[in-house]
């Protein structure tokens, strides 16, 4: 025997990753096969295997007494002559056959039947140690280019990446570094065994288990996730832990961990979703960074539903050609409607308007707000139609169904304008019944902001010697900041700098009459100080008017007011006092109610003269 031929068998064994005994068994089935094909006497070949003597081959026969089939029998005789007398009818000899009568026909046979097995052999043990890792992420190496399709070096095989499984925003090249997950696995003889790919959502499920140890541990748990490769994702997280934030662990500090995996994924964006069990709200979360008003399930056994967004949040809901809701109609599992909360309002109105106008009776839970569980809540009330509830007073549906003062003004405002639209049409009022219930879908609409603001108004206590049409917004702040402030917003505080250019609203003080730091701001920057922190300035009595005469501090019209700007600092520190400007030690000052503010003051001999007049008036 030639000495290569274990070392071949053992190199081959090394290279494929395959049993030594297959491949022995593999050579003995190629020979046997070739001497069949050789030999053509119809005898049954054997082949053996010695690490001595190599491959030997062997024509078993049996003995009988009578020779009927001569390729598969021997005589007695015959067989006591080439075995010994010991031989007996019956028994099985195994006869040496010739290898070197086996000529190069039967030698290609031999070759062709090896390699098949071995193949065979391969195919199989690779399935064996692959089928377990489908949707694994494994590291691998760009091989090569065929047709499209990319061959990547797993170490142990080579795994095909078909165009299908690319991503469209990747680029490769040969022998560069990839990451890929094991798509399928095939045991066919034909095709490639092993598939992976790039455009699976297993591949993100497996990125962030390697960049998130809260996944990998299980403390988050990855309930979905869909993909538009190389476009946008979304992945829907809960936690097993109620102190553990699903979303922010995956984020990661700074979001280093979730800026790993769209480097890995070419720039691919990633919404990162908190999942939720009642699919109203999951759905809403999924239709991120869009705002959704409300969601309603129409159908559930078509899983279908109905979400109702702002104008202005319903391109950002469809998203790009649709990427939007079709990502999170994926993640959901359920059919997402997108509708304006316009174009509801519309629908609504002119159904309510034809519901009105038929004369027939309006349900309860064609109100806003009006769902099955608070029509069940009110009926235990005996509220039982739209009259009933229209009659309920703000207390009484706000105690029934355990709501907000807002929400049940918001049920109360709709209930009420239904049935003044159904009397409207009833008595023949010009107004049609659908501009009426459009006026109720408005009215509902505005109720709860409307109610807010009532709310807050009658809060704040305003002067009333002050007439609000003269307040302006003062100079350093923006027409919007105004308004918060005047709705009780953001408190929006006034540049000290400011105050202190402001000369024609400049206040002198005496020490006999100090002013705090709000009323200050009231009468020099005036109009800074949110209305629920302003503090009035008082009127000056006639008694107060006859202590500063006789004190006999004075107003000159003539004289323009100069004052120390260093030592003016109305709005320094707002928990100390203000510091008088120098020029209230000659004797200048300025009457603080809200009339004369910022007024020029008449001279001496005008003051002695009107203000006992002005006293016996206020005295009378």
């Amino acid at each position: 025997m030639s000495a290569s031929i274990p070392q071949s068998i053992d190199a081959l064994c090394k290279e494929h990753g395959i049993d030594r005994d297959l491949v022995i068994e593999a050579m003995k089935e190629a020979v046997r096969a070739a001497a069949r094909k050789q030999f053509k006497s119809g005898e049954e070949v054997q082949v053996e295997w010695s690490t001595d003597a190599g491959l030997e081959l062997f024509a078993a026969k049996v003995v009988v007494e009578e020779v009927a089939n001569p390729g598969r029998e021997l005589s007695l005789d015959e067989a006591r002559e080439l075995a010994g007398d010991e031989v007996e009818v019956g028994d099985e000899l195994q006869l040496p056959m010739p290898m070197e009568e086996m000529g190069r026909i039967a030698a290609q046979t031999a070759k062709q039947i090896l390699f098949q097995k071995v193949r065979d052999a391969v195919r199989a043990n690779v399935y064996e140690q692959y089928i377990d890792k489908v949707g694994d992420l494994l590291n691998g190496y760009v091989k090569r280019f065929e047709r499209g399709d990319m061959i990547v070096d797993l170490g142990t095989v080579e795994a095909v990446l078909l165009r299908s499984q690319q991503s469209r925003g990747e680029q490769w090249s040969q022998g560069e570094r990839i990451r890929v997950v094991i798509n399928d696995v095939s045991k066919e003889a034909k095709g490639p065994q092993v598939e992976v790919s790039r455009t699976s959502p297993e591949l993100l499920r497996r990125l962030f288990e390697m960049e998130v140890p809260e996944i990998y541990d299980e403390t988050v748990v990855i309930k979905s996730a869909v993909r538009e490769p190389g476009e946008r994702a979304k992945i829907a997280v809960a936690s097993n832990e109620r102190d553990v934030d699903p979303v922010g662990a995956c984020v990661g500090m700074k979001g280093s961990r979730v800026q790993a995996i769209i480097r890995e994924l070419r720039g691919e964006k990633i919404d990162i979703i908190e999942w939720s069990d009642e699919p109203s709200v999951f759905a809403a979360n999924a239709l991120s960074p869009a705002k959704v008003n409300q969601v309603r399930i129409t159908d559930i056994e078509r899983r279908q539903m109905e979400v109702i967004v702002n104008e202005d949040q319903l391109s950002l809901a469809i998203g790009k050609r649709g990427q939007n809701v079709r990502l999170a109609t994926k993640l959901v599992g359920w059919n997402i409607d997108i509708r304006s909360e316009d174009e509801v309002k519309r629908e609504v109105a002119e159904q309510m308007g034809a519901l009105i106008a038929s004369g027939g009776a309006v349900p309860l839970d064609a109100l806003e707000g009006i769902t099955a569980a608070t029509t069940s809540a009110l009926a235990e009330h005996g509220i039982n139609d739209i009259d009933a509830l229209a009659a309920t007073t703000l207390d009484d549906l706000t105690e029934f169904l355990d709501i907000s003062l807002d929400e049940a003004q918001a049920i109360l405002s709709s209930a009420q304008a239904v049935v003044a639209a159904r009397d409207a049409s009833k008595d023949g009022d010009t107004t049609t019944a659908e501009e009426a219930a459009s006026d109720f879908v408005e009215e509902a609409a505005l109720d709860s902001a409307e109610m807010q603001v009532e709310q807050h108004a009658a809060s704040v206590e305003f002067d009333p010697s002050v007439d609000p049409g003269e307040v302006e917004p003062s100079n350093a702040m923006t027409d919007e900041g105004y308004d918060e402030a005047v709705r009780g917003g953001t408190p929006f505080l006034a540049e000290p700098e400011i105050l202190a250019e402001d000369s024609t609203d400049r206040v002198a003080l005496t020490e006999a009459d100090p002013v705090s730091p709000d009323e200050l701001l009231l009468q020099g920057a005036g109009r800074d100080l949110q209305p629920d922190t302003m503090t009035p300035a008082p009127d000056i009595t006639s008694a107060e008017a006859a202590v500063i005469e006789a004190s006999g501090a004075a107003v000159d019209a003539e004289r323009p007011v100069e004052e120390d700007e260093s030592s003016f600092s109305p709005i320094a520190d707002l928990g100390g006092e203000a510091t008088a400007p120098e020029t209230a030690a000659a004797g200048v000052v300025m009457s603080s109610t809200p009339e004369n503010a910022g007024e020029p003051a008449t001279d001496q001999s005008a003051v002695n003269d009107e203000k006992p007049d002005n006293a016996s008036d206020s005295a009378e």
